[in-house]
């Protein structure tokens, strides 16, 4: 299916032109979303899309299907009570760094904690691009923003760590550059039955790109390129290796965990429900 094709089928009509800046990775993320529940030939009236507050949180808006537009940082207690009312339904979560790590972040590892089976799709940007290029909990040591402009001081989440700590059993990682395998990832996450979640690095040249001298939104793009490491490749390094890589800001991307050993959280609750209704405990 043709860009114009996916556009038309599952965009709201009238709802564009979007508000994200020239070379904004959030627009790829979003047509990777859309692509991968087109390629999974999910029905659209099958999927509900919850977001927060943030320029990553405006693709509920643009998209056609069940939506929320919560409150900042609420995206996950919201998408929790959609799928406990119907946990048929495949629950999307659209969110930003700021709105998940920061003022969501207690949501964040309890969700996870919960092994409840939403799909959550964090849009990395490394800052708060919509409200005046403050720094999130994802921003780089050393970078400057609005309310760091001598540099941050403090160490980033790496979030994918957290969340596995958390509980989460499925998580991964992908960039807006690798884009084919970031569908393939989302698909992933939708099918797991359980709390996935999918870290998306993406490029903000506007707030970030401008405030740490990244270039054109092209340049940014490929620094992703020249920064990502597929997961096989990064398993195959030594850990003196590995962290070598890191320190040089390199990143494995790909499938980082996965686990169905632990029962999903709906599943769980109506195990509850029936005992209650059959007078057992």
């Amino acid at each position: 299916m043709s860009y114009a094709e996916l556009t038309e089928k599952y965009f709201r009509p009238g709802r564009l032109p979007h508000i994200w800046c020239p070379g904004c990775g959030h627009g790829i993320t979003t047509g990777a979303i859309i692509k991968a529940i087109d390629g999974l030939g999910l029905d659209k009236n099958d999927v509900a899309v919850v977001s927060g507050i943030g320029c990553s949180s405006r693709a509920s808006g643009y998209l056609d299907f069940n939506t929320v537009h919560s409150a900042h940082g609420r995206a996950l207690p919201v998408a929790t009570g959609v799928k406990l009312a119907n946990p048929e339904l495949n629950v999307i979560v659209c969110t930003g760094d700021g709105d998940c790590t920061a003022i969501g972040g207690n949501h964040l590892i309890h969700a996870a904690r919960r092994n409840i089976n939403v799909t959550v799709v964090l849009f990395n940007n490394n800052i708060y691009g919509m409200t005046g290029g403050q720094y999130s909990p994802m921003t780089p040591t050393g970078s400057k923003a609005s309310t760091a402009p001598y540099r941050t001081i403090e160490q980033p989440f790496n979030i994918t760590d957290l969340v596995q700590a958390a509980g989460a059993t499925f998580v991964a990682r992908g960039t807006t550059f690798h884009t084919a395998q970031l569908v393939d990832l989302i698909k992933k996450g939708i099918q797991h039955d359980g709390f996935s979640f999918i870290e998306v690095v993406s490029a903000c040249p506007t707030s970030f790109g401008r405030a740490n001298k990244c270039g054109s939104p092209g340049d940014m793009m490929k620094w992703q390129r020249d920064h990502a490491v597929m997961k096989l490749a990064w398993d195959k390094m030594d850990a003196e290796k590995q962290a070598e890589a890191k320190a040089a800001g390199k990143f494995p991307i790909g499938v980082l965990f996965e686990t169905n050993a632990i029962k999903e959280y709906t599943k769980a609750y109506d195990e509850v429900i029936a005992i209650a209704q059959g007078g057992k405990k």
